[in-house]
């Protein structure tokens, strides 16, 4: 049910590795091992490497074998942990930047095939005339049917000046269409924002890159030079994968009181037992604070943060932390649940590789884990006014192979909610295919049209399906009927109804 629509990606972004990697990057530190070494493993390794170099049909080279032991070494820990070789660490780097070489699209699997979810705006796929619902059935000779994501990702990647013939199948069209692209560097820009009607205005995070904090200020400084008198701002952070800690520091620090506690790790080493605060030194570079001349009202106006399945790491951090200081309602459906830290440490001898390597799991302020759980929002808004369309059939961190368990819920651990019954999800899927492409933001926008019903106090409607349980559920319960009971429930800084996410990453 889940293999209809697989992790979104931007083939504009380098590399896409698990879903909401939330990172820090690291150099190598000389650490004396806690325990001693296992000789007795580490000479069979020996001895199989050498029975492969005397005794294999072929002979095998000594780097590609040491490598892909690497590798199967790193992976077999958990689904975010990788080795990253010279260009998918050099393409994590640039990621982190918001610019990236490639065709500007994002992606998912729809039926074998790639799907384009949007063309990013003045990307080279964009001015090719490529469309949201798009279906890429060939790469230049090859088929895509069959590749995985990834695969595919790859296999539009390259360097900059160079082209690629994408087929595509197009809805209403007879035959399939041509199109040769060439890669260029695209610039992401992370935060989108706009005023929607008098009083009230969207803002927009679709990854936490290093420029979002800046990027968030200006669109913020915009808006309340068009609307002086903000009533209301709906934070969107639905499909976030998540991103860099910095961001998501800097976005929650703009709402909340100065010095207040952001998020905390904890993991094995005492540098991952750490809190964050919403201080200028934990989003900003040195001299510089690009929250510092954000209006006063911004830290009381009456917020609502949308988030969905596809919400994750560093925007569970932004919503988690919001939540917990009841400053914001929560609004959508349950997150992701991505909740570890990856720190990325370069390799000697020449830094050119390096290891994606969990060494934490992150918390709320109140000390909330969400990993392999997720947030369940105050109000379960569905996506469509008729349901949650794929949203509820997406794949969640509870589902990935060799996924970390939440170490502080002491109930049962999260199942995602997908429909029970094969012929209702292969219904739901049907449904979604004859329905144009959402586009987030839009007079289309379910959703956001819920959200500004908060905001004015007017009834909100929620889902009929219930979230999944977890420890705190019957709190859940009462809290989201608090809300609906209270259809002036505004939400201010310290008002008592807010709603969660949570997430949480490692500072650079």
């Amino acid at each position: 049910m889940g293999s209809k629509l697989k992790n979104i990606g931007l083939i504009s972004l380098g590399v896409i590795a698990g879903i909401g990697a939330s990172i820090q990057f690291d150099a190598i530190a000389q650490k004396s091992a806690a325990a001693p070494l296992p000789l007795e493993e580490l000479r069979q390794l020996a001895d199989v490497f050498g029975l492969i170099k005397s005794d294999y049909v072929e002979p095998a080279d000594d780097k590609k074998l040491l490598t892909e032991a690497i590798s199967g070494m790193v992976a077999s820990l958990d689904p975010h942990s990788a080795y990253l070789d010279k260009k998918a660490y050099k393409e994590l780097r640039e990621s982190t930047q918001g610019k990236f070489v490639g065709l500007g699209i994002e992606v998912g699997i729809e039926d074998g095939y790639i799907k384009v979810v949007s063309p990013i705006e003045d990307s080279p796929a964009y001015r090719a005339g490529i469309k949201a619902g798009d279906l890429i059935t060939r790469l230049d000779s090859t088929a895509v049917k069959g590749l995985s994501l990834d695969q595919a990702v790859k296999r539009m990647r390259g360097e900059p000046n160079t082209k690629i013939t994408l087929t595509i199948s197009r809805k209403d069209e007879d035959k399939p269409l041509i199109f040769n692209i060439t890669r260029q560097e695209i610039k992401v820009q992370s935060v989108k924002a706009k005023v929607v009607e008098p009083g009230y205005a969207w803002l927009r995070v679709t990854q936490f890159q290093e420029p979002t904090v800046d990027d968030m200020a200006k669109k913020i400084a915009a808006i309340y030079a068009q609307e002086p008198n903000l009533k209301g701002l709906v934070l969107d952070l639905r499909n976030d994968p998540g991103g860099v800690l910095p961001g998501a520091i800097g976005v929650s620090a703009a709402f909340l009181p100065k010095d207040s506690v952001v998020v905390t790790t904890n993991g094995q080493l005492p540098s991952s037992k750490a809190s964050f605060y919403a201080k200028r030194e934990y989003y900003a570079n040195p001299g510089s604070d690009p929250l510092a001349k954000l209006p006063e009202a911004l830290k009381k106006v009456s917020m609502v943060v949308l988030v969905n399945t596809g919400s994750a790491s560093a925007s569970e951090i932004v919503a988690g932390a919001l939540q917990d200081y009841k400053r914001a309602t929560i609004m959508g459906t349950q997150t992701f649940g991505k909740g570890s830290v990856q720190s990325v440490i370069a390799l000697p001898p020449d830094r050119s590789t390096a290891v994606k390597l969990t060494t934490a799991r992150y918390y709320t302020p109140n000390g909330r884990s969400i990993q392999a759980k997720g947030i369940v929002p105050d109000l379960i808004v569905d996506e469509y006014a008729d349901g949650d369309g794929l949203n509820g059939l997406r794949l969640r961190e509870a589902d990935l192979t060799k996924h970390l368990s939440n170490d502080t819920d002491k109930g049962p651990e999260v199942t995602s909610p997908k429909v029970d019954a094969l012929e209702e999800a292969q219904r739901i899927a049907a449904v979604e295919k004859k329905r144009k492409p959402l586009e987030y933001g839009s007079k289309d926008d379910f959703q956001l049209a819920q959200a500004l019903n908060q905001l004015k106090g007017l009834p909100v409607q929620v889902s009929k399906v219930k979230p999944d349980s977890r420890g705190d559920a019957d709190q859940d319960d009462k809290d989201s009927k608090d809300n609906n009971d209270n259809k002036d429930n505004k939400t201010p800084l310290g008002d008592d109804k807010a709603g969660g996410a949570v997430k949480k990453e490692q500072k650079k």
